[in-house]
């Protein structure tokens, strides 16, 4: 299936990804570059619909198909039980919420607990309840490090705190935030408890009952690898136990004389209709990440992104603006003179793949972090290199921002 063995051969990750002979991708926390399996795999299922029809292809790759749940589940360190196979981290992350308002409605006596990272489609749908319920949203402050203060959330928790959202590793600025902590914190609390770790799972080894969610959220096409269009949801025994999803299909219910039961598994968030191609490409991805190892990819990105942070930090007026005590493959930076978006537009013009975070992404975080001391909250440019990236890939960014700063 793979060149690529636990030794990490970097070499070997290349020739399995095409996209590596045309393009230097460091946007891998947008959208990676897929290994030649996870592209194959969907083209096959998709000739295999063409040729037989989808329901028979469906059928005929069933056993498959269940297996992308125990690759999935394995790869969390839960059962295949607690895994949802969905379309994106905004529906699993929507669905857990959906599911907790749902079974446990919000009114004004209830608080809303979350970081301060926090990326704006987790917050809007707060922000809406709020509105509508009476509910109060609070915002966990951060330690000075930029990640959240847990000896603070530990002091706003009380009984009226029914939900807690955590982003486990911001898309804008480099934190890893101590999600177990919290988890330990909300152990015994009755508050729901929401992981956004669409960024940290593919990168970063990644344990949902170690963490203690609820509902945790993952993508396919971030550093998983796999395609756009798929993700997953893990929900802990307790959500099993007292989450009632809204609305319910058929796949996850069944409509009886009396009125309807659930499905006991996660597979009551999910909904019929989905692409089982790429479903089977997602778990062609999680395969060959696992064979990789985690802890390997883990240690190649954390290599890479420690060379882009310090080659840019050496440019002049260049400000690298990531923070935390343990930080992730996300690198952020800004120039006093070149605005961000200008400066995006220049690496692409050279063949490399960055994108641009602007503050309405975390508004929160922008805010209390702004690009300089005097001004109002300033685009950022981010890197997010990957373990198929080369040394000379960063390299070549670097001499890049160096020649775009100095025009």
């Amino acid at each position: 299936m793979s060149s690529v063995d636990r030794a990490l051969d970097v070499d070997g990750l290349r020739a399995d990804t095409p996209g590596c002979e045309r393009v230097v991708h460091l946007n891998n926390a947008g959208s990676a570059l897929p290994p030649a399996v996870v592209t194959d795999t969907v083209v096959a299922h998709l000739r295999r619909e063409e040729e037989i029809g989808g329901y028979e292809a469906h059928a005929e790759a069933a056993d498959r198909i269940e297996a992308v749940r125990a690759s999935a589940a394995d790869l969390l360190g839960a059962h295949a039980d607690s895994i949802a196979l969905v379309e994106s981290a905004t529906a699993a992350w929507m669905r857990g919420l959906q599911a907790v308002v749902h079974s446990r409605p919000l009114g004004p006596g209830d608080r809303m607990l979350v970081s301060t990272a926090e990326y704006a489609s987790n917050v809007l749908p707060l922000l809406q309840l709020a509105r509508t319920t009476g509910a109060r949203l609070e915002f966990v402050p951060d330690r000075a490090d930029g990640s959240l203060d847990v000896d603070a959330f530990a002091a706003m928790l009380a009984d009226d705190v029914a939900l807690v959202s955590v982003t486990h590793c911001p898309s804008q600025n480099g934190v890893v935030n101590d999600v177990a902590a919290v988890g330990v914190l909300l152990a015994d609390h009755p508050a729901w408890y929401l992981v956004d770790a669409c960024q940290s799972v593919g990168q970063l080894p990644v344990d949902a009952h170690a963490i203690g969610a609820d509902v945790l959220s993952v993508t396919g096409r971030k550093f998983l690898r796999g395609p756009r269009g798929t993700g997953l949801l893990y929900v802990s025994q307790a959500a099993l136990d007292g989450l009632e999803p809204f609305p319910l299909d058929l796949h996850g219910a069944t409509w009886t004389e009396n009125g309807y039961v659930m499905a006991p598994t996660a597979r009551r968030f999910e909904f019929w209709e989905k692409s089982y191609a790429v479903i089977l490409g997602l778990g062609a991805a999680i395969d060959y990440a696992q064979a990789c190892g985690i802890e390997a990819i883990a240690a190649r990105i954390g290599s890479l992104a420690e060379r882009a942070r310090t080659g840019l930090a050496a440019i002049g007026g260049v400000r690298v603006l990531d923070r935390g005590a343990v930080r992730s493959g996300i690198v952020t930076f800004a120039h006093d003179d070149v605005e961000a978006d200008a400066l995006v537009a220049a690496i692409r013009a050279a063949g490399v793949n960055v994108s641009l975070s602007t503050p309405d992404y975390a508004v929160r975080d922008f805010t209390s972090y702004g690009t300089s001391a005097d001004d109002a909250p300033r685009s950022r440019v981010r890197v997010s290199p990957h373990a198929y990236n080369t040394e000379a890939e960063v390299d070549r960014l670097l001499e890049v921002v160096d020649t775009a700063t100095r025009a």
